[in-house]
């Protein structure tokens, strides 16, 4: 059986991004297939002989249309999987406006905002029963494609893939985290003047925010609350889940505490991998 992947969500999230990066990576990709074609093109990649064991299909105006179809594809054994791509409507018009170019409902409603909300709205459903949400707002193409190189580029093993992200609140929830927790509550590093330039990748850092007893105490239960969660997540079929640790600026305590929590899911061999939002601010 083939192992598909459909790429959809909002026009100017990423979706030929995503597409060119899971092609160099050895995916058969087909772009804005026509939906009454992607029986036939699963059948000839499944067929005896044939070399694709990977099928990439990207959703163009047919994101709707398509997701009856992958029900059926289950049904006949594939594994098949949804990424969605998701950024906010100001970055979304930004790229817009950069790249000069049309949206797809343009003909249909009275500006560029009411297109994009329009096919928000529309496309809710179809981000609901995606597997993976991937929030490209704050990312560029280099950073979107070293997030799907750690996820595809090792992806031979049908597993929950479990990624923990730090962000800052005052920049935003990512809109793709599955699980957020807040660590606001911990000694904030930012007011030590000598820890201030620092990251939550500093030892100096790790140790202010790590080596307390509260931090201790939190880490521990909810280590214990996502590792108890973790086998029901997979009971439900998911193939992706994404915890976001969030601090005020995403720099100090989210970072160390999300590397913290990292480890310790690691250690209880799951493999776990790491992203810091907005560390660099």
């Amino acid at each position: 059986m083939t192992d598909i992947l459909v790429i959809t969500g909002l026009s100017g999230a990423g979706r030929s991004a995503t597409a060119a990066v899971l092609e160099d990576l050895g995916w058969y990709v087909v772009d804005n297939l026509p939906t009454s074609l992607v029986d036939t093109i699963v059948e000839l990649a499944s067929a005896p002989g044939s070399n694709i064991s990977q099928l990439a299909l990207v959703a163009g105006r047919q994101h709707l249309e398509l997701m009856p179809r992958v029900a059926g594809l289950r049904g006949a054994g594939h594994r098949v999987r949804i990424i969605f791509l998701d950024a906010n409507t100001a970055e979304l018009v930004r790229r817009y406006e950069s790249t000069r170019r049309r949206h797809p409902l343009a003909a249909e409603t009275d500006g560029l905002i009411e297109s994009i909300e329009k096919e928000r709205l529309l496309l809710e459903p179809v981000k609901n029963d995606s597997d993976l949400v991937i929030d490209t707002t704050e990312m560029n193409v280099h950073q979107l494609k070293s997030r799907l190189l750690g996820l595809f580029d090792d992806d031979s093993v049908e597993r929950l893939q479990v990624s923990v992200e730090s962000f800052g609140y005052k920049h935003g929830i990512p809109l793709d985290a599955d699980i957020v927790m807040d660590v606001r509550f911990l000694s904030n590093p930012h007011w030590e003047e000598t820890l201030r330039p620092l990251t939550g990748l500093d030892r100096p850092v790790v140790e202010f925010v790590i080596d307390r007893p509260e931090t201790t105490t939190f880490l521990d239960q909810f280590t214990e609350l996502v590792a108890g969660v973790l086998p029901h997540h997979v009971a439900e079929g998911k193939s992706y889940l994404t915890i976001a640790i969030g601090c005020t600026g995403g720099r100090h305590r989210s970072v160390a505490v999300a590397e913290e929590l990292a480890a310790r899911l690691r250690s209880t061999g799951q493999p776990v991998r790491t992203s810091h939002r907005d560390i660099s601010r």
